[in-house]
Parts: C-alpha cells; structure tokens; sequence
C-alpha cells in the first residue's frame, strides 16, 4: 500500500518484474537483430537498414502517439494502464517469435518488406505493452527520490534480462544448433525469438495481474482533444530538453550495440568470446545500479546522468585506438563503459515522471501515457535511424565485398566507438543545464498540491 508517497519492498519488486522479460526483447533486437538480418538470413545491409528505419518512421511512429492518447482516455476496473500489460503480452511473445523466423534467401525488394512487416506488427504490441508499463512508473508515486528508487529495482531487473538477451544469445544459438538435429542456425533464432517471447510475456503478465495498488494521483481519462493534446506536450520546455538529449543518447548506444557484434568479430577477433564480453559490459551496470541510485540522491538526477555519459563516452573514445590484440584492455574498457551506462539504467526513468507534473500545472490533467508515447516515438526513429547509419556505414566501407579489409574495419570502428563517443558526449553540458531539480520539482509539487486542491474544493 501506498504511505506518504512510499512503496513497499515487495511491490516494487513486482512491479520490476515485467522489465526482465521486456529487457530480455529489447537486448535480442538491439545488439542481434542487424546482425540477425545481415550474417543469418543474408540480407543486404543497407536493404536492412533502410527497412528498419522506413518502418520506424512510418506506423511506429504514429502509433506511440496515438496508443499513449487512447491510454489517457482509458477507463477500466483495472486502471489505465494494467489492462494492456494483462491481455497484450501474449500477440507480443508470438510477433517476437515471427520476427525472427525469416526465410532465407529472400531478394532485396522482398527481404525490405517482411522486415518492415513483421517488425510493424511486433512494434504495434511492443509500443502497447511498453507505454503502458512505463507510465505506471509515474502513476505508483509522486516522490522526487521514490521515483529513483523504483527505476532502480526496475533496472536491477532490465540488467538481468540485458545479460540474458545481450549474453547468451549467441552461447543459445550455436547450442541449439549443434544439438538439436536437423536445425539449421536460422532455425535456431527462430526458438529463441520464442524462447525469449515465453519469458516476456511471464513476466509482464506476473506484473499486470498483481501491482494493483491504487493509484498516487487523479486517474481521471484526459479530456483534451487528440490534436490540442499533443501540441501542449511541445510547449513543455523541460520535456522538450529531455527529447533532445534522448536523441543523442539512443542514437549513439544504438550505434554501439548494433556494431557490438561487427567490432568484436572483426576488429578484434573476439566472435569466440561475444557473450562474455556482454556480459561484462551488463554486470558492471547491475554492479552500478544502486551507486548511481545514491548519487543520484546527492547530486541530482541530471548531474549523475553527465557524470555517466561522460565516462561512458571517454571508454569509447580509447575503444577506437584498440588495437586487434588487445583482448584484455578490451575488457577493461568494457567495465569502465558499464560503470558509466549504469546512468542509462537509472537517470531517465526516475526522470521523465518529473516532466509530467510540468505538465500537470500547465494543463491540469495527467498524461503519463501521451508523454511516455511521445518520447517512446523518438526513441524507436533515433534508434532506427541509429541503424540505418550501421547498414549504410557497413555498405559504404565495403563490409560485402570484404569484412576484414582496412577500410571495411576502419568503418566498424568509427560506427562503434567514434561516432558513439562524440554523441553521448554532446549530451553532457546539456544535462549540467537540464531545468528540474530537486528544489524546482519540490516547488513544483509545492503548486500541484495547492492546484489539486483548489480543484477539489471546486467539485465539492
């Protein structure tokens, strides 16, 4: 039950559990399904890119919007957002499953829409699930340091599921392969698109049948129109300052993920030990979670966020100057790179509830599922874009022709180190900038408090 703003143990550990299986997903697709497309169905790298990005800026980029808005009107004995976590996580399992099962052998104009196919139809429950799980974060409390602690059980929990979608997929697949038969590699990502799908969907419905505390705030479904609705989230200078770092950040870690597999394989001759090395990369973050949670409560979310992009962003810069043999600096920059991303894990998710009391004074209504959309929106068209500059790097050094050439493995070297290292880096000073801290949001729920209740006083 809720007590001034606080919430027990054992609910925000329920309420973490849905993130394991969402991470395990979203690990898969980040750092394998470029990889998956390009080295296990044969796909064109730039076809592929050019899919994931035309398919990012089309119906996933409504329906984050649109599906947000529908949840702020939602009413149901369940809450707003409860219901899509309880009936939509099974179609998730099953588009997950189908988006990893491609045919081999497909020409380049067939291969670009059955990646745009099936990666629509699993954004279309992805965005349903994932909208409605992240709002409820705002929803559960309205405590500035409160909200910290939940993204930290709920990044204990996203790490767990990162190491097992990041760490043993490659271990997964060859196993499957080499024991199973007749199944071929393809095949074997086919089971571990449903594998994965199985824990996701566990996970999320565990979630949305037992957080069932009442809500923190007015639950009341937005009266706004559509179009008035989402103009007023652009008004929001705080949010709009968060969109903007959010793009930096999601296109530089995609780089990095996405090339994760390039880089190790090609530049480093390290394909043997790809599991390991995420691995490490994701325990180091677990190992920093909490630290940065504490940081986090002396220095602020924004300045902890800086801090960890900024260390982040050096290790890359060093990863761009390893040479081929240097195997175990490779693992030490890894570590340094997750102690820094460990802000990744925290920062943003206890910072965006924030950014809807802004909201709140200026319009009265809360919108946590219009502002999860929206920024949810963003992130998969950076993160596309994100991709499409690897297939678009990958075929201008000549990875086709020849991985191993100098060109070729100068260019999976600038996709996963430089580019990266510069991106997180320009979201440094404007994080040291970022408007809401802790005395501004306490003024903040300071006004909220005496606008709740002058609405109150009025319905009575």
């Amino acid at each position: 039950m809720l007590q001034n703003g606080k919430l027990s143990v054992g609910m925000k550990l329920k309420f973490a559990v849905a993130d394991f299986g969402i991470s395990v997903f979203t690990a898969l697709i980040q750092f394998y399904q470029l990889f998956y497309y390009t080295d296990v169905v044969g796909i064109d790298p730039a076809v592929a890119g050019n899919a994931i990005l035309v398919g990012k800026i089309t119906w996933d980029m409504i329906n984050d919007v649109l599906f947000g808005y529908l949840m702020d009107k939602t009413k149901s004995k369940w809450g707003r957002r409860r219901p899509y976590l309880m009936f939509c996580a099974i179609p998730l399992a099953l588009a997950l499953w189908l988006m990893f099962s491609l045919p081999e052998g497909m020409g380049n104009f067939k291969a670009f829409w059955v990646i745009i196919l099936t990666a629509m139809l699993f954004d279309t429950f992805n965005t349903l699930v994932g909208t409605a799980y992240y709002a409820m974060t705002a929803e559960l409390t309205t405590d500035y340091d409160e909200r910290t602690s939940i993204s930290t059980y709920r990044m204990m929990f996203n790490a767990l599921g990162y190491i097992t979608g990041a760490g043993i997929t490659m271990f997964l697949s060859d196993y499957i392969s080499k024991n199973s038969g007749d199944m071929n590699v393809r095949m074997a990502w086919s089971m571990i698109g449903l594998i994965y799908g199985i824990f996701a969907a566990v996970t999320i419905m565990f979630t949305g049948f037992t957080v069932n505390v009442p809500s923190a705030v007015d639950e009341e479904p937005s009266k706004l129109p559509p179009v008035k609705a989402v103009l007023q989230v652009f008004k929001n200078k705080p949010f709009l300052s968060f969109l903007v770092i959010g793009a930096f950040m999601s296109i530089g870690f995609t780089l990095v993920t996405s090339m994760v597999p390039y880089f190790l394989k090609y530049q480093m001759n390290m394909e043997s030990d790809q599991g390991l090395v995420m691995v490490v990369l994701i325990l180091f973050i677990i190992l920093f979670i909490i630290p940065c949670s504490k940081v986090c409560n002396r220095l602020g979310k924004a300045v902890t966020y800086a801090i960890g992009l900024g260390i982040a962003s050096v290790a890359l810069l060093v990863g761009f100057f390893l040479p081929g043999t240097a195997k175990v600096l490779l693992y030490v920059i890894v570590a340094i790179a997750g102690m820094g991303l460990s802000a990744q894990w925290v920062c943003p998710h206890s910072m965006m509830p924030d950014v809807i009391e802004y909201d709140e004074l200026q319009t009265g209504e809360r919108r946590e599922g219009i502002y999860y959309g929206t920024s949810a929106m963003l992130s998969k068209i950076t993160g596309a874009l994100g991709s499409a500059v690897c297939g678009w790097g990958l075929k201008l050094s000549g990875y086709e022709t020849d991985p191993t050439s100098g060109t070729a493995r100068l260019g999976i070297r600038i996709l996963f180190a430089l580019l990266p290292a510069i991106l997180l880096g320009i979201c440094v000073p404007l994080l040291i900038k970022y408007p809401i801290t802790r005395d501004s949001h306490a003024e903040l729920e300071k006004a909220l408090e005496e606008k709740r209740a002058e609405k109150k006083h009025e319905e009575e």
